[in-house]
């Protein structure tokens, strides 16, 4: 019965509320050039998607997130879920560093284009490298946080190992890194489907690494921090330390 609920009433919610939505900030866009308004909408997407699915969000760790601090925000990626689960439980404004194949479909690329969201292409390591330096500047400059999920994509099993491109923003731009972990969003959005299950799920972050010391050519170093610390977060055993093959940097 639940099964049959999430297919005949969640999921086609859940898609008019993002079409709706999307369209209404697509429109804003235009006329919100700092994208505050844009934001606004996002997370109000956010909670009612969370609210329609029935997913209960526990969070932990906000006492180390500073209201007129900027960060980059890094954790694991297990669900499509993820992503509203943070729009709308981070106190912070940030952008995300999405690949560039979304920024490329009909509907949510101009979304992403619109509302002032980075992309790459993790097989340009050239381009990738010019985005992420923009996305560095950009951050700087615009005093708002950007969140990138290291793995690349969502992992199947266990976290995957991050790429560099996280560790290349945060000591180009001279901002920490805020590690968060997301627990139980696989269970509710599980790849390949697209029923919303209803259930518990818990986002949570711990203490900020500064960057101060850091060099660009020490992003593997704190790459394996990073991994390190949300592996903590999450309860699961890190690997060995990263090793000289680590090479992706997006």
């Amino acid at each position: 019965m639940d099964r049959l609920a999430a297919l005949i009433v969640k999921a086609p919610l859940i898609v008019l509320l993002t079409v709706l939505l999307g369209t209404v900030s697509v429109l804003v866009s235009f006329f919100d050039r700092e994208n505050r308004f844009t934001d606004r909408i996002a997370r109000f997407w956010a909670r009612l998607l969370l609210e329609v699915g029935r997913v209960r969000v526990r969070v932990r760790g906000l006492e180390h997130i500073e209201a007129d601090k900027q960060y980059v925000f890094v954790g694991n990626h297990r669900s499509l879920i993820d992503t509203p689960v943070v729009l709308a439980n981070i106190p912070v404004r940030f952008l995300f560093l999405v690949n560039a194949k979304y920024v490329r479909l009909p509907f949510l690329g101009t979304h992403l284009r619109r509302t002032g969201h980075f992309s790459v292409e993790p097989e340009d390591v050239r381009a990738s490298m010019k985005a992420m330096t923009e996305a560095a500047r950009a951050v700087s400059e615009r005093k708002v946080s950007i969140l990138l999920f290291p793995e690349g994509s969502r992992a199947r099993g266990p976290m995957e190992e991050f790429k560099e491109g996280a560790a290349y923003i945060a000591i180009k731009a001279g901002i920490p890194v805020v590690p968060f972990a997301l627990k139980g969003t696989r269970e509710i959005l599980p790849i390949g489907s697209i029923l919303v299950r209803g259930g518990p799920v818990e986002l949570v972050f711990g203490e900020p690494i500064p960057v101060e010391g850091y060099r660009l050519k020490d992003r593997a170093r704190l790459t394996q921090l990073m991994f390190d610390r949300v592996s903590a977060l999450l309860g699961e055993p890190a690997p060995s330390p990263a090793d000289e093959s680590r090479s992706q940097v997006v």
